[in-house]
């Protein structure tokens, strides 16, 4: 019965560890292990001075780490499951969401007239500026190419934002110049 309980088991790799020689020392038996306790792996013992903790040769985070770290976790996640809904949810679901794209439609398409009703009542108004005969002895569009001037738009002696760059077939070789100072 001992020999076949763990008990006995135990017993019996205890009086093997004693028994068998060794050059190195033995202080416990590693049960269940088939490498002997003399082959085992050691922990090597630093030599010299400890070093300085990881923590104090770290980066300085920057102050969007949080962020930038939660949008790396969350941009290659999985894909949720897909919707498992009865019969009567799904057309609840269908429904409600058909009316949002209803709802959502008519908007776009209010706007988009609104738009369209400014720009030919601005479209008009330029023509009627072209047509004219301006004031005193000018000729015909006058008022339209004052009206079009954009003097003191982009400040006393400025440039539209599409001449501030020579406009180039490809892009430049240093896209932003970041140690640039007024």
């Amino acid at each position: 019965m001992a020999s076949s309980s763990i008990t006995g088991l135990f017993s019996r790799l205890s009086l093997l560890s004693r028994t068998t020689p060794s050059t190195t020392t033995m202080t416990t038996p590693r049960l269940f292990s088939t490498t002997s306790s003399s082959l085992a792996r050691k922990v090597p013992t630093p030599a010299g001075p400890p070093k300085a903790a990881r923590r104090n040769r770290a980066a300085p985070k920057s102050e969007n780490f949080n962020r930038i770290r939660t949008l790396r976790r969350n941009m290659f996640s999985p894909a949720p499951p897909p919707l498992r809904m009865a019969r009567q949810r799904y057309l609840r679901h269908w429904t409600i969401h058909r009316a949002w794209m209803l709802f959502r439609r008519k908007q776009h398409e209010a706007i988009a007239k609104e738009r369209s009703r400014m720009y030919a009542g601005m479209y008009n108004a330029c023509e009627e500026l072209r047509k004219t005969v301006g004031p005193g002895s000018r000729d015909e569009g006058y008022l339209y190419r004052v009206a079009m001037e954009k003097k003191g738009v982009y400040g006393l002696e400025g440039v539209p934002i599409e001449y501030a760059r020579f406009q180039t077939d490809s892009p430049a070789k240093e896209p932003w110049n970041h140690d640039w100072k007024r």
